[in-house]
């Protein structure tokens, strides 16, 4: 016989600041994710609006707020705007590269130098490499580090100039975190490139969608350039929305009508 599988317990945290919108609190609805069905686990909350943190699976429950939304892309049916074919060209000599969830120094390094330009201030600028690799390594489910690395004459790994920490779902791939060089003299727009790449990969895989995170409405804690993008993608379903501001970075500028989001939860 199969043993049946666990059913979660779920907690609430305590009210607290919410980091996006000043004046509002935020509050998380919670599991921990282990055993050997924490794959299965994970994928069914992401298709609900959960996102990944190490063990835990959260998703916002706030009383007097819904301003985060969790936003998906449907990879297949992505088609990159002229801007976007221009950044991919200008960066496909970069080798990615699927590495075991392993923290190393050199991506210590590049996150730090990351967190000082685009983050200054925030949370994160604070961690150790300790810190670094309890995120990375503690993952009880199918996870990778994406790197993106410069080409080299004699075969020898170049220089890291961004990275991904990874889910691999059975439905997709979903974006835990990612950082760049924010100053490379000759490479704009890492970051797009990053999230352009994992579209890629997953349509390659026959996945059909890419997780990207939380849009949330309101806040200015991100770039403008994920503000662009949900809101033309998004336009048709959300009109009053469209003023928001996105909590992960680094996405494409502007999307392709062609281009599908879903609302997920």
């Amino acid at each position: 016989m199969t043993a049946p599988i666990r059913f979660p317990r779920f907690f609430v945290t305590a009210p607290s600041p919410c980091p996006y919108l000043p004046g509002k609190s935020e509050r998380k609805v919670f599991t921990e994710l282990r055993g050997e069905n924490a794959d299965e686990l994970n994928e069914a909350l992401g298709r609900i609006g959960f996102r990944r943190s190490q063990t835990v699976a959260y998703r916002p429950s706030c009383l007097d707020c819904q301003a985060c939304v969790s936003v998906r892309v449907v990879a297949p049916e992505f088609r990159p705007s002229s801007s976007q074919k221009r950044l991919i060209k200008a960066n496909r000599d970069l080798v990615a590269t699927d590495c075991r969830p392993w923290a190393t120094e050199e991506q210590f390094e590049l996150l730090q130098k990351y967190l000082s330009v685009r983050h200054p201030g925030g949370g994160m600028t604070h961690m150790e490499e300790t810190d670094f690799a309890d995120m990375v390594e503690h993952t009880p489910v199918t996870s990778t580090v994406i790197e993106y690395r410069e080409p080299t004459e004699d075969g020898r790994p170049g220089r890291l100039v961004g990275a991904c920490l990874t889910d691999v779902q059975a439905d997709g791939l979903s974006m835990i975190y990612s950082f760049y060089d924010p100053d490379h003299a000759e490479r704009s727009g890492l970051g797009t490139y990053i999230i352009l790449d994992h579209m890629r990969l997953a349509a390659e895989r026959g996945l059909p969608y890419v997780y990207l995170g939380y849009w949330v409405a309101g806040s200015d804690r991100s770039d403008e350039e994920q503000t662009r993008l949900i809101a033309s993608a998004t336009a048709s379903r959300s009109p009053e929305r469209l003023q928001g501001r996105a909590c992960k970075d680094a996405v494409p500028s502007d999307a392709s009508e062609s281009a599908r989001y879903d609302f997920v939860g």
